[in-house]
C-alpha cells in the first residue's frame, strides 16, 4: 500500500509539473498540449470505437509474431545449446543479429512482404526470437553438470536426459527469456507499425503525428506504456517470480 501511495504521489508530481509548464508557454500549444487535451483526445478515441479497434489489431499482430518468436527461438535456442559445432558458428552470429534494433528489419520486411499485416508480424518475430534464443542456450548451459553425472549415473541418457533433468532444471531460465522477448516483440511491433499502413497503435500514433495532433500522439505514448507496464509487471514478472519461488532460487 505504501509503494502505491509513493507511486500515485510522483504521478500527481509529474502530473503538476506538465501543467505548469504548458501554463508558463515556453512550448507552443501544438507541441505541448495540456493534460486536458490529452485525456479527452483518449475518451473520444476509446469512445469512438478508433483506439480500440488498434488495440485490438496490434495485439492480434503481437500474440502472432510472439508465439512465433518463443517457438523459433525456443527451437534455435536448444540447437545452440545441444550442440557445440552450432554454438561455435551460428552461436556469434546470433548475438550480432540480437544488437540490431528492431526498426532496421522494418525496409526488409516491407519490401519482403509490402505494405501488409505480415510485414509487421515478422518485425515481431525478429524481434523476439533471438533474445528467446539466446536464453534457452543460457539455459541449458546453466544445467548443473552434477545433476547431469548423477542422471547418467543411474542410467538416464539420450532424449530421456534432455526431457527429466534438462529441460526442469532450465524453466525459469525459460520464463525470463518469454519475459524478454515480450518486451523486445512489443517494442518491436510499435516500429513495424509506425511504417505500416494499419491498423494498430504504431499506425494510430504515425496518423496523429501526420496531422499535428500533439494530444492524440501524447495519448497514444502514454496506452503504449501503461500495457507495457501492467503486462510486465501484472502477468510476465508474476509468472518469473512463481516459478523462480517453485525452483528455489527466488530471493526473500
Amino acid at each position: 500500500m505504501k509503494i502505491f501511495i509513493k507511486r500515485l504521489v510522483f504521478l500527481l508530481v509529474v502530473m503538476e509539473i506538465w501543467q505548469l509548464v504548458y501554463v508558463s508557454g515556453v512550448f507552443p500549444d501544438i507541441a505541448f498540449p495540456s493534460l486536458i487535451l490529452v485525456f479527452e483526445s483518449l475518451f473520444n478515441g476509446f469512445t469512438s470505437g478508433d483506439l480500440i479497434g488498434a488495440l485490438l489489431a496490434s495485439f492480434r499482430h503481437l500474440l502472432l509474431g510472439l508465439s512465433l518468436a518463443i517457438l523459433i527461438g525456443t527451437a534455435l535456442g536448444v540447437l545452440l545449446g545441444k550442440s557445440q559445432q552450432a554454438d561455435e558458428t551460428a552461436g556469434m552470429y546470433l548475438v550480432a543479429l540480437q544488437s540490431i534494433p528492431s526498426i532496421v528489419w522494418v525496409p526488409l520486411s516491407i519490401l519482403v512482404f509490402g505494405f501488409t499485416e505480415f510485414a509487421v508480424i515478422f518485425v515481431v518475430v525478429l524481434g523476439g526470437t533471438f533474445v528467446m534464443a539466446l536464453n534457452v542456450r543460457s539455459a541449458i548451459h546453466s544445467v548443473p553438470p552434477q545433476l547431469v553425472r548423477a542422471a547418467r549415473t543411474m542410467g538416464t541418457s539420450g532424449f530421456s536426459l534432455f526431457y527429466r533433468v534438462e529441460i526442469p532444471s532450465s524453466v525459469p531460465y525459460f520464463m525470463s527469456g518469454i519475459r524478454l522477448a515480450w518486451a523486445f516483440s512489443w517494442r518491436a511491433l510499435m516500429a513495424g507499425e509506425l511504417l505500416s499502413n494499419g491498423p494498430g497503435l504504431g499506425y494510430s500514433l504515425r496518423f496523429a503525428q501526420d496531422y499535428a495532433r500533439m494530444d492524440q500522439v501524447i495519448g497514444i505514448i502514454i496506452i503504449i506504456g501503461v500495457i507495457g507496464a501492467v503486462m510486465d509487471q501484472l502477468v510476465f514478472s508474476k509468472l518469473e517470480k512463481n516459478v523462480m519461488k517453485r525452483w528455489g532460487l527466488h530471493k526473500s
